[in-house]
């Protein structure tokens, strides 16, 4: 699982590293294929992608190499786990009962959803890295709110794919609208603004909230799944106000 770094801070060095949140890196990973293994490997995803996003915030503010690094990192482990998953899932699902093929399912659609999260953050950090000059303090402030409202939705879904809770997906579904509120002030604001040829501030925002944004859509879908996956129906294709209710 993923490592939270102590709070015990010595040195500048190890204070920063103190806010960065990293994939364990283990000495020899156990052969996967089992059901019971390849459902914790799913929930483990889960768990780095919620890392990843958490690290946005450090990025954002202080530029961190480390937290780069670290949401590279979560990236990186995120691919991983989804070619895992998908190559042992099809043995694995003809060991079980019809019940537990469907938990096989979800985790694998679950780590979909999760590797396209890994992809969409990092996507922020390498655009942040890339940037020359500093962004308004209103639009950090707005993209780190975005990516805390993530970080929290993920954790949601982490605890109820743990324990089977419908709550929270009620709650991620929800929360969505949060993080679609922020993205749709952040392009009113742009698009409304008279640009200076050659700025390019506002366009990165945009799409930094874009990606943001879309990574929410993807969280939706894991809670969408935990509701199938717990009362034995879809929501995928059911109004989306009559599905958050």
């Amino acid at each position: 699982m993923p490592r939270k770094a102590s709070t015990f801070k010595k040195t500048a060095a190890e204070d920063e590293a103190a806010s960065i949140s990293r994939p364990t890196k283990t000495a020899a990973e156990p052969k996967l294929g089992g059901p019971d293994d390849l459902a914790r490997l799913a929930l483990k995803a889960c768990l780095i992608a919620r890392d990843a996003a958490f690290n946005v915030r450090d990025l954002l503010t202080n530029n961190s190499r480390m937290a780069f690094l670290a949401i590279k990192d979560c990236e990186k482990e995120l691919d991983l786990i989804e070619r895992q998953i998908d190559e042992r899932l099809p043995e694995a699902i003809t060991r079980v009962n019809e019940a537990r093929a469907r938990q096989l399912l979800s985790s694998l659609k679950s780590t979909t959803d999760l590797e396209r999260i890994g992809d969409l953050v990092m996507s922020v950090a390498m655009r942040v890295q890339a940037r020359t000059s500093k962004m308004h303090a209103s639009d950090v402030r707005q993209l780190v709110e975005m990516s805390a409202v993530l970080r929290e939705m993920l954790d949601l879904v982490h605890r109820g794919f743990s324990t089977l809770d419908l709550e929270c997906a009620r709650m991620v579904l929800q929360m969505d609208k949060e993080i679609d509120r922020v993205c749709h002030g952040l392009f009113q604001k742009h698009l409304a603004e008279t640009v200076e040829p050659g700025e390019t501030t506002g366009f990165d925002v945009l799409l930094m909230a874009q990606a943001l944004e879309r990574a929410g859509d993807h969280t939706t879908n894991l809670a969408e799944d935990l509701y199938s996956l717990i009362e034995g129906r879809s929501l995928r294709h059911a109004p989306k106000k009559k599905a958050a209710n």
